[in-house]
């Protein structure tokens, strides 16, 4: 039995065209995805789709045949929202050509993970242990950014629900061409926040980015939830620029995020946003 863990994402810190070309930096939160791949007959009513279709790429670069797909089993456990945006796909995928690696004890590089995924569907940059300037369409490095210390996140889980491989088909390269020097700019303030350990000024990049996508993929209530930020001098929020969640970054020991509820629940935003989960941002990569 082989198993690999892959995290979710609460979204993205940013994401749109920026150096010349579509990318992102995804959001790790402590919330995974498991992969268990074992001997045994597969059971695809089991498992989800795109994960038996990571382990046929991943037997087809390990060089064996495509006939013992049929006797490797697929277990998995996770809890993560599906098509909200919070990277459940690609946790599902990278931990299952992890966990096919593994069972053949075939050692493996994040990059490599990184460009199968991305011949599968766009994927995000939860595989890697740094936060990651990331083509998620061609799954190319652009650069490593480096770890954060610990974010707590506020999730904001909407009912909506929007699979990001539908949302890739649209072509939003005119307006993404449009937003990006504030998208250059947000880059630039993420990269040296993450250098100098600063969450606030994390928070400035997320949330200069955040507005951008509103331009694209508006989110119910976004004006209201600045005004909270604001108000509760919390570091920032960032989006799924591709899904339908919110997060809202703050410290525990800092902020009262009781009377942040509290406040939305009093404005109607929970309405939009039924289901609040509170997470940690922590450092991607498989487990």
């Amino acid at each position: 039995m082989a198993e690999a863990r892959c995290p979710a994402s609460c979204g993205e810190l940013i994401q749109g065209w920026i150096n010349g070309g579509e990318k992102l930096v995804s959001c790790p939160i402590d919330w995974f995805s498991t992969v268990e791949v074992t001997n045994g007959s597969a059971s695809l009513s089991h498992e989800r789709p795109m994960m038996r279709k990571a382990l046929e790429l991943s037997l087809k670069y390990l060089d064996v045949p495509y006939i013992e797909s049929t006797q490797l089993k697929i277990d998995f456990s996770s809890t993560i929202p599906v098509a909200k945006g919070m990277a459940s796909s690609t946790a599902d995928i990278a931990a299952t050509i992890a966990a096919t690696y593994r069972h053949f004890n075939v050692e493996y590089s994040d990059q490599l993970i990184a460009s199968l995924c991305a011949q599968l569907e766009p994927t995000d940059s939860t595989m890697f242990n740094s936060l990651t300037l990331f083509d998620h369409n061609q799954g190319v490095v652009s650069t490593h950014y480096g770890e954060m210390a610990a974010i707590d996140m506020l999730v904001l889980e909407s009912d909506v629900e929007l699979e990001t491989k539908v949302f890739h088909q649209v072509d939003h390269r005119s307006t993404l061409l449009d937003s990006s020097k504030a998208l250059d700019m947000a880059n630039n303030h993420l990269a040296s926040a993450i250098k100098s350990k600063s969450p606030t000024q994390m928070g400035q990049a997320s949330t200069a980015s955040a507005i951008e996508s509103q331009i694209i993929l508006p989110k119910p209530h976004f004006s209201q939830l600045l005004d909270i930020v604001t108000s509760h001098q919390l570091y920032g929020l960032n989006v799924a620029h591709s899904g339908s969640v919110i997060g809202l970054m703050f410290n525990a020991h800092q902020h009262d995020i009781e009377h942040v509820v509290f406040d939305m629940e009093r404005q109607g935003i929970r309405s939009s946003y039924p289901h609040f989960h509170l997470h940690k941002m922590i450092p991607g990569g498989i487990r």
